[in-house]
């Protein structure tokens, strides 16, 4: 019998709308409106001054280990804003600007990485999870909320986000098979940044692409310029009206760069050059989207440099509140909640035990 060749019925696309040298392919553009440009600029700057100043914080001993997002500012606000705020969006642990959009608090960041985990604590309204620092241990998550959404027959999306380095994890296949085979409502962003710490991008796989393992589970997967903020929105739109209408998952890799380090405990002058980071300075999302911004009319440089006093004392606000709150006493009984709807026995048990404890310590503090 001669051998022959099966027809997949996937192909891997690779979609830019804006270029780095401002090219705009009209054809592919997406439809924006007038006030959701605006807002997507100034998140993504507010993102992006937010970011250096959590650095700055950190390197003067003022928060703890922080992940630097610059770089990436559109491959996650892209992705995001083609979310509905009654969908599921589960981070890792670099997606400050995406959870900008979703209406988180500033002052909760430097309250989180200075050792607050409250501030991470979910409300009952809210469709978000907390960030996840275990590497792709997230994506099961997602799944899971997928396949409730699916069980209870919702008209939500789950999307969720991690790293190159998440792609050579079990859970990234795990999550992936299962979201394929039960044809779950959940979007995958890869956002490879080209370094999982100091392992290059082309030691992680051999691959060509990282979206094109999508096809081992039977599913979409797309290949888009991460530094372009209309191509990222126009690929995550498109995935996530598929998910919405019963189409399945979808595998986005948005190609992109990490400008800083990976976290301010490393040192990527010891694994990457200078040259290498000042190409991929050359392709900022933040300076391309702004462009286009003005070429649209909705911005000027006028407005940018208010928008960036705003911002500024915007963020000086924000800080002031968290460095108030951590001089406050926490509530130790926190360590209880936000964790399970109904506390399981076990933990019942532990809390009387502890308020007993905590009982007992402030009476005898009271009587020195």
């Amino acid at each position: 019998m001669p051998k022959s060749e099966l027809e997949l019925p996937y192909r891997i696309e690779v979609l830019s709308v804006l270029d780095e040298t401002g090219h705009l392919d009209q054809a592919l553009e997406p439809e924006l409106t007038p006030e959701m440009l605006p807002r997507l600029h100034r998140t993504m700057l507010l993102g992006r001054r937010f970011d250096e100043r959590m650095l700055s914080l950190q390197r003067q001993g003022r928060i703890g280990t922080f992940p630097p997002i610059k770089g990436q500012e559109a491959s996650q606000l892209g992705a995001v804003a083609a979310l509905e705020a009654n969908d599921w969006m589960v981070p890792c642990f670099r997606e400050m600007v995406a959870q900008l959009w979703r209406g988180a608090r500033l002052e909760n960041f430097p309250l989180y990485y200075a050792g607050f985990d409250e501030a991470v604590a979910i409300g009952a309204e809210q469709h978000d999870l907390p960030v996840s620092i275990p590497v792709a241990s997230q994506l099961p998550h997602a799944v899971g909320l997928a396949w409730s959404i699916k069980y209870r027959n919702q008209p939500q999306v789950a999307m969720t986000f991690f790293g190159d380095g998440a792609t050579s994890e079990g859970d990234f296949h795990e999550a992936l098979n299962f979201a394929s085979v039960f044809q779950l409502p959940v979007v995958f962003v890869c956002q490879n940044n080209q370094w999982a710490i100091s392992i290059p991008r082309h030691r992680q796989t051999h691959s060509r692409t990282l979206a094109q393992k999508a096809l081992a589970y039977d599913m979409p997967g797309i290949q888009v310029d991460g530094n372009d903020l209309l191509a990222v929105f126009r690929a995550a739109r498109e995935a996530v009206e598929r998910a919405r209408g019963g189409g399945g998952p979808t595998l986005i890799e948005c190609v992109t760069y990490r400008m800083s380090v990976h976290t301010t405990a490393d040192d990527p002058s010891r694994y990457r050059t200078d040259a290498e980071v000042e190409e991929w300075v050359k392709r900022d999302p933040l300076e391309r989207f702004q462009r286009y911004c003005i070429d649209k009319g909705v911005l000027d440089q006028t407005r940018i440099e208010q928008l960036e006093q705003e911002i500024a004392a915007e963020i000086q606000e924000a800080v002031g509140r968290a460095e108030a709150k951590m001089k406050q006493e926490p509530d130790p009984m926190d360590l209880f909640e936000h964790m399970y709807d109904q506390l399981p026995r076990t933990l019942v048990e532990q809390r009387e035990a502890f308020t007993r404890q905590l009982a007992a310590e402030r009476e005898e503090a009271r009587h020195g």
